[in-house]
């Protein structure tokens, strides 16, 4: 394997979430119908996880994921692993543009703290022992921010004399989170983040009122408060991205329009990456990209220009254009490539195949060696 570059993110790479295979889903169904024991689940999952990342591998990648295929929710699975943290029946789908989710939920049932056996911990285990030497084990969690929304926090005067409490707490959670996953071996963790596309709907609202506004400005900026202090006095050879989402259910969304009315909090970030979603119109164009990037020099962002949602390849030329278009704005060195998501954000997955899937990585990894190659 070629090595372009030891930065991460690297040049090219992948997003996190990838399609269920037919037999995880019948093992995920028995389970919850009490056909199969947990065990038996356990080993269906392990069985899969061992051969995308073989993969992955093959592809040549320099850093895999599980396929995120021990949980349901890119976002939810994890939350509920929280000490303070349940589920509960939102009894409302989720916004998407053309379909609708299930009703699952989050809620706070009390102060929110790390929980040292929290189940991802044992997953990224698993991954980390199948993973071979010189390649780099990914993980993926959802951002603290996730508990902002969708009523997710609506109850924390019952827990917390102030707002302020509540944030710190959420904070020490990730980043004691952060530092155990370190611990076991971890190196590479994406914080996936649907807040910020979340806020550029709202924000690009001109129904809203000034006192509406303000609201969700003070929501970056409390984003922009936690995010900051979970990375906090991280070790130094951690590194942490984040995916913004726009939103991933069976190749729908949820969110449009320019990153220009969040792009000083994005660049205020303290991650060693963003994964920004570019692959059609929905996102705006680069003019802002240079305000995310914030003159850092070890900061990357990744250009999420291959669409995940749909099976039809991009064409080569086209994305090196879009790079070198990028590349006005933001030194090439500091950019790379990836798709716009992942494949499978809950485990109904995109509309595409397996074959297809592989085929949009491949071409992510081709035209990153082509461009960076060349630098």
């Amino acid at each position: 394997m070629t090595t372009l570059t030891q930065t991460i993110p690297f040049h090219y790479d992948v997003v996190g979430s990838l399609l269920r295979p037919a037999s995880l889903k019948q093992a995920h169904a028995q389970l919850a119908a009490g056909e199969i024991t947990p065990a038996a689940e356990l080993k269906s999952q392990q069985t899969e996880i061992k051969r995308i990342v073989a993969e992955q591998v093959k592809l040549g990648l320099q850093a895999v994921t599980d396929g995120e295929f021990s949980r349901s929710w890119w976002h939810l699975d994890f939350l509920w692993g929280l000490n303070g943290v349940d589920k509960y029946d939102y009894h409302q789908s989720y916004k998407f543009k053309g379909d609708h989710t299930r009703t699952d939920n989050a809620e706070l049932t009390g102060k929110v703290a790390f929980n040292p056996n929290h189940p991802f911990f044992a997953a990224f285990s698993y991954l980390q022992s199948i993973v071979p030497a010189g390649i780099l084990a990914k993980q993926t969690i959802p951002s603290p921010t996730m508990l902002f929304r969708d009523n997710r926090s609506d109850n924390w005067a019952q827990f917390y004399d102030s707002w302020e409490a509540y944030l710190t707490d959420l904070a020490q959670a990730y980043h004691a989170t952060l530092q155990h996953f370190y611990d076991l071996g971890c190196r590479y963790i994406q914080l996936d983040d649907t807040t910020w596309a979340f806020l550029i709907s709202k924000l690009n609202d001109d129904t809203l009122t000034a006192s509406e506004q303000a609201h969700f400005h003070q929501m970056a900026t409390d984003a922009v408060q936690v995010i900051n202090a979970s990375l906090a006095d991280l070790p130094a050879d951690l590194k942490v991205t984040t995916h913004i989402c726009r939103g991933n259910f069976k190749s729908t969304y949820l969110f449009s329009g320019s990153y220009q009315v969040v792009a000083k909090y994005l660049g205020q970030l303290h991650y060693d990456g963003l994964f920004l979603e570019y692959d059609n119109a929905r996102a705006g164009n680069f003019d802002v990209l240079d305000q995310i990037w914030n003159g850092d020099p070890h900061k990357q962002l990744v250009l999420g220009l291959v669409t995940s949602k749909f099976p039809a390849l991009e064409q080569p030329a086209d994305l090196i254009a879009r790079i070198k278009s990028a590349a006005t704005k933001v030194p090439l060195a500091n950019l790379a490539l990836s798709t716009q998501c992942g494949f499978a954000s809950t485990e109904e997955g995109n509309e595409l195949t397996e074959a297809e899937q592989w085929a949009k990585l491949a071409l992510v990894i081709k035209t990153a060696q082509t461009v960076w190659s060349k630098a």
